[in-house]
């Protein structure tokens, strides 16, 4: 709700945009009229255009403009129930790129005793070339987890 609010004030200082701010009221009155009429299907719809009597909504996929679909009737009459001149309901599919959240990394604890094994065993390990790495590994290994 503040984001709204704060668009509209944006809206309404811009010289040049201020003539949107009727339009991006009716259609953020449209978009809640919508989801009360059907709130398990329009969390991911929205309201784009209202033309004349036409209602231009948009989905992201398919499979949900085929479920809004079969809900039209039930929208427009609560549409219209509630003032709104509707007498078209056009549904676009806009499929959005998903932006996929980086997945967190996960920070293993090591206790101190496993800790102490570790050092352990990079102490008792032969110095040949074999056990370089594995020497390596455990030295960067006990540096970053020291306390």
């Amino acid at each position: 709700m503040a984001q709204t609010n704060e668009i509209a004030s944006f809206l309404r200082h811009n010289d040049k945009l201020s003539p949107l701010l009727p339009t991006v009221k009716r259609n953020i009155s449209l978009q809640k009229e919508c989801k009360a009429a059907l709130p398990a299907i329009f969390d991911c719809c929205e309201v784009l255009n209202l033309n004349e009597d036409q209602l231009v909504m948009s989905t992201p996929n398919a499979s949900i403009a085929a479920k809004l679909k079969q809900q039209l009737p039930k929208l427009q009459a609560h549409l219209q129930q509630a003032g709104w001149q509707i007498n078209a309901i056009k549904i676009k599919v806009q499929v959005k790129r998903a932006i996929a959240k980086p997945e967190p990394v996960k920070q293993a604890v090591l206790t101190r005793s496993a800790l102490s094994a570790f050092e352990e065993l990079k102490n008792n390990l032969d110095a040949s070339p074999q056990n370089a790495g594995l020497q390596a590994a455990l030295a960067r290994l006990l540096s970053r987890n020291q306390c």
